[in-house]
This record gives structure tokens, sequence and C-alpha cells, in this order.
């Protein structure tokens, strides 16, 4: 039997640490200790001991965590959605606070191009709570809800706009004044936006939100700022949609007294051409950014989100510089065979006839052609470009697969 002449320090260590903490009575740590915590720190102490576990598991606690980092979750409607989660504010907290980054969906649909759900399986309303700072103080905080079933919404882009266009929401912050790009960024430093995107059907949340700005541009013909937060997310792969980025548009403007103006926080999912998804190919991503995991939960969390807007860009870049080589070698083509009219219709021409005197003539080369006879030339070049074109076509549609 091994001896030892002093306890292990692991041991020693874990037993003062429970000592102290069971020396402490409950109702103090729980009051005044872990109601000072942010909801990471509380997260990482209920890691240390059962006893932390335990306290830091009240319910309340995460209610107070949750409404002081988005003042919006303290909504009625979205405290009775909270409510029911499975680990009530909790699994909110669990789900909203993490960035979208390096997602991996559970299932392999995700890859597939097969919707996980089918349409009457989806939510039928989606509720967004937004929060903005700038510097640290509170300037917008909202709840809008989206329902999700008509028509209406399944088949125009998919945009949801938390301001009515008329409506501004004045701030007590100086508006930048200048073409100078440090004024734009200056603001993009102290700005911060959380767009929690909540589905009240299957019980989960995520946040959309790269939290700080990853781009802040002046307008050139408007002068105003806006500042885009976005988050990357994954759809069908092999197509346009196999990343996605879901982008927060605010459009800032100033005040007669120059103070900034928000006049505009829009959200707007778009493939890596460019082109805006619709509702219900928008509804499709968001369900399979829903049930995937999530990413970073420290500091380290703006920085990874920034990464991968820019590895987004780059593929952005690559696949539009690889449909220009694929374009380019089409029009190549189209350059080939631009003679084919005169390699098809001078056959035509040759034996194309025209009725005299009850019976059809071989028209010659050397004579004219009648108005007739020029309206069905016309055709026949307008046929052969037709074909010649859908060849061209298909075989580009052949090169892009290709390369």
């Amino acid at each position: 039997m091994a001896c030892y002449s002093h306890p292990p320090p692991s041991t020693g260590a874990n037993e003062a640490s429970s000592a102290s903490i069971s020396a402490v009575h409950p109702d103090i740590i729980q009051t005044h200790i872990l109601t000072r915590l942010d909801g990471p720190t509380l997260a990482s102490a209920a890691c240390t001991s059962s006893e932390l576990h335990a306290l830091a598991s009240h319910q309340p606690l995460w209610a107070n965590i949750c409404h002081s980092t988005w003042p919006s979750s303290s909504t009625p409607r979205v405290r009775q959605v909270i409510s029911t989660f499975p680990a009530g504010p909790l699994s909110f907290f669990s789900d909203s606070f993490p960035l979208l980054t390096n997602l991996e969906p559970n299932t392999a649909t995700a890859t597939s191009g097969i919707a996980p759900k089918h349409d009457h399986d989806r939510p039928c309303e989606l509720i967004s709570a937004v929060d903005i700072y700038h510097r640290g103080k509170l300037i917008l905080s909202k709840v809008i809800e989206t329902e999700t079933v008509t028509g209406w919404f399944r088949c125009s882009p998919f945009r949801i706009d938390l301001l009515d266009p008329k409506d501004v929401v004045p701030t007590q912050i100086k508006y930048p004044e200048g073409q100078e790009a440090d004024t734009c960024r200056d603001l993009g430093d102290d700005l911060t936006l959380s767009w929690i995107m909540i589905d009240p059907t299957g019980r989960r949340a995520m946040n959309l939100s790269s939290h700080s700005p990853v781009s802040v541009q002046r307008h050139w013909l408007s002068g105003e700022v806006h500042a885009r937060f976005a988050s990357i997310l994954q759809g069908k792969k092999g197509t346009a949609s196999e990343h996605v980025q879901c982008g927060i548009l605010v459009t800032c403007g100033g005040s007669g007294g120059g103070e900034m103006q928000i006049r505009e926080v829009s959200l707007q999912v778009e493939d890596m051409d460019g082109m805006h998804l619709n509702g219900r190919e928008g509804l499709v991503i968001l369900e399979r950014a829903l049930g995937g995991r999530k990413g970073r939960k420290g500091r380290r969390r703006v920085a990874e989100g920034r990464k991968r807007y820019e590895e987004y860009l780059e593929r952005k870049k690559e696949r539009k510089e690889r449909k220009l080589r694929t374009e380019g070698t089409l029009d190549t083509l189209c350059v080939a065979f631009g003679d084919h009219d005169g390699m098809i219709c001078p056959f035509f021409e040759s034996t194309m006839a025209k009725k005299a005197g009850g019976k059809w003539v071989v028209n010659s080369r050397g004579k004219p052609f009648t108005k007739m006879e020029q309206e069905e030339k016309e055709g026949v070049k307008s046929i052969s470009s037709l074909l010649c074109f859908v060849f061209l076509r298909g075989y580009g549609a052949t090169l892009q697969l290709l390369f």
C-alpha cells in the first residue's frame, strides 16, 4: 500500500475550497456574490463545485442576467416565451450569448439541400429582440414579431425592418461630421448590437449579430452612416447559398441640432452572388442555424465573427472570379461559332423557293428576295441563332459544374 508523507495537493485544495464555500451561508452567496457576476463568469463559477452549481442554477438569477444583458428580453412577450424554454432563462442565455461562428449542423440535411422540416412544421412566427448600445449605453431596445406563414412573406425577399419608414430614434450622441474615415471608424468602435432571433415554437434562440460592426461606411450621396453587422450561416452545399450572409444594417443620420438619429435597422439574408433570399429560403437557413451548434462564447467571439465575415468575402470574390472565367470561355465559344449564320443561312437561301404560277421555283443567288422571302430568311436566321444559343448555354452550364 502506498504511503504519503503529505496529502496530495489537489485533494487538499479541493477540500479547502469546499470547506470555505460551505462556511458561507448560501443566501449570502446567492444574494451578495453571484448577483455581481455576468453570465460567462457565473457559468464558470458553477463548474467549480456542486454547491456553486446548485446555487448558480437559480432561475431568477439568470433571468436578471438576461434582462441586464438584453433589456428587450424583459418585455412581457419575450418573458413568456423564455419561460417555455427547457431550463428557462439559463437555456435562453446559453442559446443567445454565443456568436454564430464555426457552425456545424446536427444532421446531414444541411449538405443535402433537403429541408429538415416540412413547411407546415416550421414556426408560424419569429420574434426579434434587438438592443443597440453606444459606449455601453442603451440607445435602442425593441421587440418585433414577424409572421412566416403567408404567401407574401414566403415569396418576397426576406427582410425584417425594426423601424417604420417614417420613424427615427433620437439620441444624445454627436453625429460625426466630415468625410474622413476616422469619423466612421470611431462610431464603429463605439456601437454594439444584439439581434436575438427567437423561435417560440421550437423554444430556441440565436444571436444573429457580430456584436461589433464588420464595416462602417458613409453613403456618398446622402451622407448617412451605414454600420453593418453580420453573421455567416451555412446553406446548401455546392450552390450560391452554400454560405449566406445574414446582414443587419443600421443607418444613422444627423438632426438639425447635430445629434445622431437612428433612421433604419433592417435584417436581410443574401447568398454569395449578392442575391437576396426570399422568405421561404431564408426561413430554411435560419432553421438550420437554430439547430446547429454555436461558436465562440468568450472575449474572442468578436474577432472570430469578423474573421468569419472576411473569409466569406474572400469566398464571394473567388466565386465571382470563377464565374467571370467561365463566362470568358463562353464568350470565346460564341466568337468561334459567330459565323454560324454564314454557314447555315446560305444553304437555306439557295434552296428557298417562291411560288410562281402555282409551282415552287428555286430562287437563284443573284436575284433579290421579295419581302416575304426576306421575312422567311430572317426567321431561319433567328431559329439557327436560337439553336446555337441553346447549345452554348448548355455547354456553359457544363463548364460551371466542372470549374
